[in-house]
């Protein structure tokens, strides 16, 4: 099912999501929703490419819609890959305790599932970047449309955040949980960054 996940409509995905199976879940979500946030930005950076009121980022705009696809290209991927690493995990839990393969392999399944998610984090993070760009260098005209990029964007890192520490709560090496939950909270500092976009947006339209 991993393989199809992002062949499916806007509504399939969600009925996908509603149903009663394990994937996706909400590691794919937090990713679809990332994907979902810098792709507006790239809505807005589209609009504001070639047009005079903007000339003098027109540089900025080209590299930004050239860094904003590989982003949302990478999220999507991502869905897949959080899809695809979570059956090995689910295995490893049925591996009876008595077995004595049981930790090693339910370990290192872990880690595996944990991979997606902080790479999630690692995309958002540069996508949150481009938004509070082009909340000076994008079309005004577009302006709520990049808010809500930032909106969706801080969603999507929380998410994906919750989805690193539900897995590192579990290792049994602490040190690699301390490193990979140090990370997280590191890339956590961009939500407070997304949401100063969205808000500043928010005063610049109700004025």
């Amino acid at each position: 099912m991993a393989e199809k996940l992002m062949e499916k409509s806007c509504i399939e995905f969600a009925d996908a999501l509603a149903a009663k199976i394990s994937v996706p879940g909400g590691g794919g979500a937090a990713a679809y929703v990332g994907a979902l946030g810098v792709a507006l930005g790239n809505m807005t950076a589209n609009f504001t490419t070639g047009k005079k009121k903007y000339a003098e980022y027109e540089e900025d705009i080209q590299r930004i819609i050239a860094e904003g696809d590989i982003i949302r290209a990478k999220l999507i991927d991502l869905v897949f890959d959080d899809a695809e690493a979570f059956e090995p995990l689910s295995k490893a839990y049925a591996i009876p305790k008595e077995d004595p393969t049981h930790d090693e392999v339910l370990e290192q399944a872990t880690i595996n599932a944990l991979a997606a998610p902080l790479e999630m984090m690692r995309q958002i993070a540069k996508a949150i970047e481009l938004l509070e760009e082009l909340k000076v260098k994008g079309s005004k005209m577009l302006i709520s449309d990049v808010a809500c990029g930032a909106v969706m964007s801080a969603a999507a890192m929380r998410a994906a955040a919750l989805n690193v520490f539900i897995n590192t709560k579990s290792l049994l090496d602490r040190d690699l949980a301390a490193k990979l939950e140090a990370e997280a909270d590191e890339l956590l500092a961009y939500v407070p960054r997304a949401k100063a976009v969205a808000d500043e947006i928010t005063d610049y339209i109700r004025g």
